[in-house]
């Protein structure tokens, strides 16, 4: 029997401060591109929502050389996805003892990256 070798990786950001459409904008650039490409991409681009982003990219590489001991330049983005979180709700005070809702929205940003070298099968039928 033929079983595909996981080559992917993920890092998981939770809880991040801001809107989900903002950190969206730059996570459709650098969607499927090479881990270098997209550290680029991510220094140059004047957004805000780049430096969480920069920060969950290299942690999953370094979750690709850690736990499969693959190169960084062999590591594509596969998957990336922005999911709103939970909205946290504050009060500021206004004139003649009113107060006024703020939101502080948060997000999930979810990077798994694939190793593009290592795509194959492994026989179990030989293992066992």
């Amino acid at each position: 029997m033929l079983n595909k070798r996981t080559t992917e990786v993920y890092a998981l950001g939770q809880h991040i401060s801001m809107f989900a459409h903002k950190a969206r904008r730059v996570i459709d650039q650098i969607r499927g591109r090479s881990y270098e490409e997209t550290l680029m991409i991510l220094e140059l681009v004047p957004y805000r929502a780049c430096y969480p982003i920069f920060k969950l990219v290299y942690s999953a590489a370094a979750n690709a050389s850690s736990n499969m001991v693959s190169n960084e330049a062999n590591l594509v983005i596969s998957k990336a996805e922005v999911n709103k979180g939970t909205i946290m709700k504050r009060l500021k005070p206004r004139a003649r003892g009113r107060s006024f809702a703020i939101q502080k929205p948060t997000c999930h940003i979810t990077i798994v990256m694939k190793d593009i070298s290592l795509d194959e099968y492994i026989d179990t039928d030989s293992i066992a």
